[in-house]
């Protein structure tokens, strides 16, 4: 028996570099650079897409491309919306088109961040920038398009590979004797090693389900707990002194801010926690604590020093 044929988008990014190895253990990835699939430009990615099916369609095609600048997409909002939703349409209408499996990623950003109640899936979603309303009209537009569809919502992503809050945190602790961060928006660090893994339990029990499964839709994926910015920052610093890392900084000079100390161009969740129950019950599907996957980054980036 053939393996599934998987098409992936965002290959060279932090998810996608992890789910180019997890998901090898079910099927054939064939990763998609942004030469070959750019969704920048829709219409160009509509032809790029169906020339290459030419030669084989897809039984997965997973989305884990996006326009993530959250600060650059207030000034550039025709990009961020073509790229964040557009182009997630396009995918949506041919994977319908070919029967396929999609998987897309959202964000805890499509909700306003109002209240410390978790949100569910079925909470209105009220996005304050211009990153947050073009990944909600990507999630509509999955969602009305594919059949076939699992568009999966998670926060604070972080991984071994590329750029994310944790390796910046490492940088300036060792250019720095003091940092500076945000103690009033709280979320879960969640890693690509645990969306990836996900991931892969997810469509491999789906493989064989048929358009009308009521499991197909939306889930939130994120790692148990919940901590703020400061308190993550706080958190990498100790791990990685622990771990024999030389800083300038320590757990005890992160100073915490309120976000008004920290303006940025685009307004972001004050609550970014999201319930992840329907995940957990629908698939009993365990998360760690969010302790767990940041650990096992630290361990990778960091070598230990011998005793």
């Amino acid at each position: 028996m053939s393996q599934p044929i998987i098409w992936l988008l965002g290959s060279h990014g932090q998810l996608g570099h992890e789910l180019t190895r997890t998901l090898q253990e079910w099927g054939e990835v064939c990763a998609l650079t942004r030469s070959e699939a750019d969704l920048s430009d829709p219409h160009a990615l509509r032809a790029a897409l169906l020339q290459r099916a030419q030669t084989g369609l897809p039984d997965l095609v997973v989305n884990a491309a996006a326009y993530t600048a959250v600060d650059k997409a207030q000034a550039e909002p025709a990009l961020a919306h073509a790229v964040n939703a557009e182009s997630p349409g396009v995918l949506a209408e041919l994977a319908q088109i070919w029967g396929a499996m999609l998987v897309h990623y959202s964000t805890d950003y499509v909700f306003d961040g109002a209240g410390v109640k978790p949100w569910c899936e079925t909470d209105v979603t009220h996005p304050l920038s211009v990153y947050g309303t073009s990944k909600r009209e990507g999630e509509l537009r999955v969602a009305h398009t594919c059949a076939k569809h699992l568009i999966l919502r998670t926060s604070w992503v972080v991984g071994v590979h590329g750029q994310n809050f944790l390796k910046t945190m490492l940088r300036l602790a060792v250019e720095r004797d003091s940092l500076r961060v945000v103690a009033d928006q709280m979320g879960a660090p969640t890693s690509t090693a645990l969306l990836s893994a996900v991931t892969l339990t997810l469509v491999q029990a789906m493989q064989n389900a048929d358009a009308s499964d009521p499991r197909w839709g939306t889930y939130h994926v994120a790692a148990e707990g919940e901590t703020s910015w400061h308190g993550y920052a706080q958190y990498v610093i100790a791990g990685a002194l622990a771990r024999g890392a030389v800083l300038k900084a320590s757990p005890s000079t992160v100073e915490p801010i309120a976000t008004s100390e920290y303006p940025l161009p685009a307004c972001r969740p004050a609550n970014s926690r999201l319930d992840t129950h329907k995940l957990q019950q629908t698939w009993g599907i365990g998360l760690p604590a969010w302790q767990v996957g940041v650990d096992a980054i630290l361990d990778q980036l960091i070598r230990k020093k011998s005793p």
